[in-house]
């Protein structure tokens, strides 16, 4: 369950710290490979995971008129994307034909979606880097999501970018990408990188202003140990 207070642990922690604690459980490929950012400047993505699964595009199945189907997997996708969700699109790593494009991503704005991203490519993405959601692609691309993939089934498992994305997975992006956390561990993980993101805090500064990394990245040095377990505590006291 995403509560407030875990979403806005999430909120304020680094992706790399995320892959870090998921490292630690024996998850290495929880990053979603070639995702970027269209808009460097919004707050972290959180939330949990709709997906929409693409297929090669069958030229029989997939011509135009399929758009004027209420019923297209896309169009459904789109209007029942619950709000506070990431939407991720599994386009098979092509990004030669959109996922989606602006007017789509504009919907999922107003719906109050928490992001979208896809392992191929929105068109318009000159217009959706100034949509306020946060919006997470390989590369622009302008042909219609119909020239190459066929949109096939909603809020199934997919695999976007090499992760394996399940729905009602968390989704957490970043200003570097997108890391896919396991329905599971949500909470688990949460104390872990809200605990992570304080020490790391702590040696930012502390190298900041001279210190060597030796025995304090990681905390192996007992004097250093004794050092910020004695700053934690002064720290616990005054707030």
């Amino acid at each position: 369950m995403l509560t407030d207070e875990i979403k806005k642990i999430y909120s304020n922690v680094s992706v790399a710290t995320i892959c870090t604690a998921l490292f630690k459980r024996g998850l290495r490929n929880q990053f979603i490979q070639d995702v970027r950012p269209l808009n460097h400047n919004l707050p972290n993505m959180v939330g949990l995971a709709y997906t929409v699964r693409y297929i090669p595009a069958r030229e029989d199945l997939n011509s135009l008129e399929v758009f004027k189907n209420p019923d297209h997997p896309q169009r459904v996708a789109i209007e029942e994307c619950p709000s506070g969700h990431v939407i991720v699109f599994d386009s098979r790593k092509d990004a030669r034909a959109a996922s989606a494009g602006a007017i789509l991503i504009t919907r999922l704005m107003v719906r109050g979606c928490a992001g979208v991203v896809t392992d191929g490519g929105f068109r318009d993405s000159h217009e959706i880097k100034d949509i306020n959601i946060p919006s997470y692609h390989n590369r622009p691309s302008s042909p219609t999501n119909l020239t190459l993939h066929q949109a096939i089934d909603i809020n199934v498992p997919i695999g976007c970018g090499d992760a394996a994305v399940w729905p009602e997975d968390l989704i957490v992006g970043d200003k570097e990408g997108v890391v896919v956390i396991p329905s599971n561990i949500i909470e688990e993980i949460s104390s872990e990188v809200k605990i992570m993101t304080v020490f790391e805090d702590y040696v930012i500064k502390k190298v900041e202003n001279g210190s060597s990394i030796k025995g304090l990245y990681p905390l192996t040095n007992k004097e250093k140990q004794d050092e910020y377990n004695n700053w934690l505590k002064t720290s616990s006291e005054e707030n």
